[in-house]
């Protein structure tokens, strides 16, 4: 006959366990979420203000950016400058698209954009060594063209020029913190 003492001890221990599996089981899931699904992102500079402000917390989606990105998309990408930092722009063009900047605006394929998300002038900017940009420019296949939002504050494609396709890693959702800037990000 098995004591109290003996009952409870088995008790506690497949308490235990269920409690161990159940911790496995939320992290398995959360690294499987944040690996292909979602991912929340820290804003670290000004260079999307004001649709992004300095020190935003940003959920970005993974899913659909795997078909493909689109002009107008905000999306994080690898620092095409080979740092380990991930970075945060505006898709305005797509491969096979041309950009240029005229007077302070930015018109891809000869239409001017409305984009009223924009601060500043649109400037060319001295791009980083070994890259060669001339406006009008052909943005190569498989490659966007990204910028800031805050134009005048933003080393983007015209700095570092087109980045591949590949190298973005998600799709900006929505802003989930600071709770007076919360919303969707469009």
């Amino acid at each position: 006959m098995e004591s109290e003492n003996g009952k409870r001890e088995q008790g506690a221990v497949a308490g235990a366990v269920d409690f161990l599996v159940t911790l496995a089981i939320v992290a398995v899931v959360a690294f499987v979420l944040r690996t292909f699904v979602i991912e929340p992102f820290n804003i670290p500079s000004g260079s999307m203000e004001t649709t992004i402000m300095t020190g935003d917390l940003v959920f970005s989606e993974k899913i659909s950016v795997r078909n493909g990105v689109e002009a107008g998309q905000i999306v994080t990408f690898d620092d095409p400058q080979g740092s380990s930092k991930t970075l945060i722009k505006r898709v305005i063009a797509t491969g096979g698209q041309t950009v240029d900047l005229v007077d302070g605006s930015v018109s891809v394929d000869g239409v001017v954009l409305d984009e009223p998300y924009a601060t500043g002038y649109s400037v060319p900017l001295k791009t980083v060594d070994g890259v060669q940009i001339s406006y009008p420019y052909t943005v190569p296949e498989g490659s966007v063209w990204v910028m800031g939002d805050n134009r005048e504050h933003s080393l983007d494609s015209r700095y570092f020029g087109p980045i591949p396709e590949q190298s973005v890693s998600a799709r900006a959702l929505f802003v989930y913190w600071p709770l007076e800037n919360v919303g969707v990000l469009h």
